[in-house]
C-alpha cells in the first residue's frame, strides 16, 4: 500500500497510474483538503460489480455458498 503526498502524485502521475494498474493495490494520496485513493479501473469495475450482487436479496448468501462448494461438485458430467 502506498500513502504519499498531492505533490509527489502530481509529479508521478503516470508512474502511479502503472503501479496501479500492475500491482492492483490501491495508493491513497493525502492533501490539505482531503485524502483521495488511485485505483485501477480494472479493479473499480470489479468493485462495483461486486456492491451490485450484494444488492440482491440473497446473492450473497449464494455466492458464500458456492465459494464453499468443492469445484468437483459443480461439474457435470456430458455424456457425448
Amino acid at each position: 500500500m502506498s500513502i504519499i503526498n498531492a505533490t509527489t502524485a502530481r509529479n508521478n502521475f503516470f508512474k502511479l497510474m502503472e503501479e496501479a494498474t500492475t500491482t492492483h493495490e490501491p495508493i491513497f494520496i493525502t492533501g490539505k483538503s482531503g485524502n483521495v485513493v488511485v485505483l485501477s479501473e480494472e479493479d473499480y469495475r470489479s468493485m462495483q460489480e461486486t456492491f451490485y450482487l450484494c444488492t440482491i436479496p440473497g446473492m450473497r448468501e449464494k455466492i458464500i455458498e458456492g465459494l464453499k462448494t468443492p469445484l468437483d461438485e459443480c461439474v457435470e458430467d456430458i455424456d457425448e
